[in-house]
């Protein structure tokens, strides 16, 4: 008996502990809800400076004692002559750097067309945008207004590149394909142009345990397949329909971009690594954004430009806890073969 007390007393202890937990929990999540959203800032830094600093530090570092000195000489000359030039004298032309890591919402649109607004107000008209992009897709929507923001840039006349690393796949490549030229690593997965929808139906489930469901519209295809109701062949059909009416304006989007690609062989909704993607007109040339980014230093002035928003308590207890079912669930991703 005096065990069993023992046992129930810890027992009661540690739930104790759990509730007031969850309740401190619950009250910082309160507390901090009722905050205002962070107010976003665009940060402009020089990639030009970084790679100025690598380039002097790893001279300094690998010289002799006489070659760092004469080396350092060099250097304050062209400072000294730099600093005589006249402020009449023609600039060199820039390139703007974005980094663009799409989720399947494509919430990260929202700071995109920030940091496109912002390079559209200062860029002249033989500046170039630099687009370093990693997506495997999402919505529809969502990165149909995200290819529509790197429209923006080609008409003001800007050159656009994109550059993919990693992959870009389903409306990642709808992005990638508005460039003036598309680079891609060799083993970048490129492509899957096609649509996918996918839903659980737990009718069966409900009727085997008397549950009723009941759904009302207004409109004959208001809703076509529905998860707790019973679907029909007619509903199925509609479903089909409007999924191919999407792939028909994916496949006319991507054509109109790229006219000299065979688009009925590539929108299949298969993916290739770059090499082959290069094969079939998917891309332009093989390399990575490192490679053409040093490509054009120092002729080229090159800068990041990201815009960002400070998050409040309740909101990045919220991401911290998306993020890492995102990265789960991506993570699954990669290993399947279709993407979305």
């Amino acid at each position: 008996m005096e065990f069993l007390y023992e046992y129930g007393l810890f027992v009661a202890k540690a739930v104790t502990l759990v509730v007031a937990f969850v309740v401190v929990v619950a009250t910082i999540v309160g507390v901090a809800s009722k905050q205002k959203h962070g107010k976003g800032q665009l940060e402009i830094t020089s990639i030009s400076d970084q790679l100025k600093d690598i380039t002097q530090y790893a001279k300094q570092v690998l010289l002799d004692k006489n070659s760092a000195k004469k080396l350092a000489k060099e250097q304050k000359k062209v400072e000294k002559a730099k600093g005589k030039q006249k402020n009449d004298e023609p600039k060199p032309p820039r390139m703007y750097v974005i980094d663009f890591k799409g989720s399947m919402d494509a919430g990260e649109v929202d700071n995109l067309r920030e940091e496109i607004t912002a390079i559209l107000c200062v860029a002249d008209k033989d500046d170039e945008v630099l687009v370093r992009l990693e997506s495997g897709g999402g919505v529809v929507h969502g990165y149909g207004l995200a290819a529509s923001q790197l429209q923006r840039i080609k008409q003001k006349g800007l050159k656009l590149t994109v550059s993919v690393d990693k992959v870009a796949a389903s409306g990642g490549y709808m992005m990638a394909c508005v460039a003036d030229k598309l680079l891609a690593s060799q083993f970048a997965y490129i492509g899957s142009i096609g649509v996918l929808a996918q839903l659980p139906n737990f009718h069966k489930l409900l009727k085997k345990n008397d549950i009723e469901f009941e759904q009302h519209t207004a409109g004959e295809f208001k809703r076509t397949l529905t998860v707790f109701g019973e679907n029909n062949d007619e509903g199925r059909a509609k479903f089909k329909e409007e999924i191919e009416e999407i792939h028909v304006l994916f496949k006319d989007f991507v054509h109109s971009q790229r006219p000299d690609m065979n688009i009925d062989r590539v929108a299949t909704g298969e993916y290739w690594p770059g090499t082959k993607a290069k094969e079939l007109g998917l891309i332009d040339d093989i390399t990575t954004s490192d490679d053409y980014i040093l490509s054009h230093y120092p002729e080229r002035e090159i800068f990041s430009v990201k815009y960002s928003v400070k998050k409040n308590v309740a909101e990045k207890l919220g991401m911290s806890a998306a993020s890492v079912v995102e990265r789960v669930i991506m993570k699954s991703w990669s290993k399947a073969r279709h993407w979305f």
